[in-house]
């Protein structure tokens, strides 16, 4: 299912004020994402009043877990599998953000400490484009485990196999999912 969602592989369209069951279904485990004037901790559309700041305005959120495990590492992923449009997402999976060697204890306080493979780039949806959904993910990093980018990977966003990032470090699946959609601001 989580596989289908990334991917896009099951469309269902969410109105402007609601979500579908399947992108509703897509968060758990307790992961938070938190913006200045915004808590998100389950999935969700961005109010229109709040559209400009995510994307203009607000720097990278501050993510909590509180169910981190003190002495594991984890990593953190952003994506947009809507680029650039959900009915054509020919540059999906957009790489937004990305970052290893997350500590347990400083994440369960809600502090983030990593190192950034890519930087946080705010969701920016093109114009007429639609809902975009915005998924972060977060994984357990086996110890030992140098997570990186490929010189491909490293030289575009767009068009990331995602997949092939989680199978080459054995990350398995998320320990928790977080998502919102939006949809350009002047839309």
């Amino acid at each position: 299912m989580l596989l289908a969602c990334i991917l896009g592989l099951f469309h269902m369209e969410a109105t402007a004020d609601t979500l579908s069951t399947l992108d509703s279904s897509f968060c758990h485990g307790g992961l938070e994402v938190i913006y200045p004037e915004m808590d998100i901790d389950e999935c969700l559309i961005i109010p229109k009043n709040l559209r400009e700041k995510i994307s203009k305005i607000w720097i990278a959120p501050q993510i909590y877990f509180s169910r981190a495990d003190k002495k594991k590492m984890y990593v953190l992923v952003m994506v947009d599998p809507d680029a650039p449009s959900r009915t054509k997402p020919t540059s999906a999976s957009w790489r937004h953000w990305l970052v290893k060697d997350i500590q347990g204890d400083a994440l369960k306080k809600g502090q983030m400490q990593g190192t950034t493979l890519t930087d946080y780039r705010p969701p920016t949806p093109p114009q007429k484009s639609g809902l975009h959904r915005y998924q972060f993910m977060l994984f357990e990093q086996l110890p030992d485990v140098s997570v990186s980018l490929t010189e491909q990977e490293q030289s575009s966003r767009g068009k990331w196999d995602i997949q092939a990032f989680i199978k080459r470090f054995d990350l398995g699946d998320p320990v928790a999912t977080l998502q919102f959609l939006t949809q350009n601001y002047k839309d």
